[in-house]
């Protein structure tokens, strides 16, 4: 792989060091090296799994494997991407290692590893119940949309909210077998969350974005980025209170939100878009947001 210059987020230390050096291209083409992307789609599952679960070990197993799906699916998610994306990756500095910008794996050889890991994601998917497989299968819509969301629009990171928070449907449908209005008010709480913490991930590549014509809600907003965070951040608490309050959720919950509410607003107030390494922990952070705002779902349902 040829050697990255400048700013990027590719980390070849760690677990993937440890790794073959055949095997380790496609660690980095399925971003095991930075596991927040796995975090971040995994998180709305298990508001919805603990939302809805009827007990404890339903609870748990479900967690395991939506978790599972999370790491493989986001891997597939990211090879699908960078076959869209890798003529326009070897112009872009954070980007231009990538396995596929980079020569390290062919196109047809990404392809076919993006076979194995549907047939491993589709194994997982096996394991739920049949409302929840279904939906499993139309998650490949929005999976397969976005990469082309960000040549058409200004809001592909809304795109991506629709794409990410999609198992905040699964979750609560694998654990009570259907819909429910509480299930649709915790997706919408997502897509916002999504859509706030995308804009100061796509802050990294900015300046780039505009010189090929890819366009992001970072462009769209620029210096007045700030206060579209603080309205989508705004708008995710809201709603995960909704949802809760539909759920009948004890008093407690809302207590237990300040712990989110608390992480959502040092980003809105610590935010830089001028400095890509500070958007790119910002961004991290998010994974503690889901934690906690699972952990006072959780609270809400003793």
């Amino acid at each position: 792989m040829q050697e990255t210059r400048g700013y990027t987020d590719i980390r070849t230390g760690g677990l993937v060091a440890n790794l073959p050096v055949a095997l380790r291209p496609y660690a980095l083409l399925m971003r095991l090296d930075r596991p927040i992307g796995s975090w971040l789609l995994f998180l709305p599952g298990l508001w919805g799994i603990t939302l809805q679960a009827t007990g404890w070990l339903q609870g748990i197993w479900l967690i395991l494997l939506f978790f599972a799906g999370a790491v493989v699916m986001r891997g597939a998610g990211c090879v699908v991407n960078d076959l869209w994306d890798r003529d326009i990756d070897k112009q872009v500095e954070r980007t231009r290692g990538r396995p596929l910008a980079s020569g390290a794996i062919s196109p047809r050889q990404a392809v076919m590893f993006l076979a194995l890991l549907c047939a491993i994601g589709l194994t997982i998917l096996l394991q739920l119940n049949t409302p929840a497989i279904w939906l499993g299968v139309l998650s490949l819509v929005p999976v397969l949309l976005y990469p082309l969301a960000k040549r058409v629009t200004d809001y592909p990171q809304l795109v991506l909210g629709f794409t990410f928070g999609w198992a905040a449907l699964m979750g609560p449908v694998a654990a009570s077998g259907g819909p429910s209005l509480a299930m649709a008010v915790l997706y919408a709480a997502t897509i916002f969350w999504i859509l706030g913490y995308d804009t100061i991930y796509a802050h990294q590549d900015r300046e780039d974005d505009a010189m090929v014509g890819i366009r992001s809600t970072a462009l769209k907003f620029g210096a007045r980025t700030r206060p579209f965070l603080a309205a989508c951040y705004a708008m995710t608490l809201a709603l995960l209170a909704l949802a809760g309050w539909i759920s009948g959720l004890n008093s407690w919950f809302y207590l237990a939100l300040a712990m989110p509410a608390a992480v959502l607003a040092y980003q809105v107030w610590d935010l830089d878009i001028n400095d890509p390494g500070h958007c790119l922990t910002l961004f991290k952070l998010n994974r503690e947001v889901g934690l906690l705002g699972g952990l006072a779902i959780l609270i809400g349902r003793m």
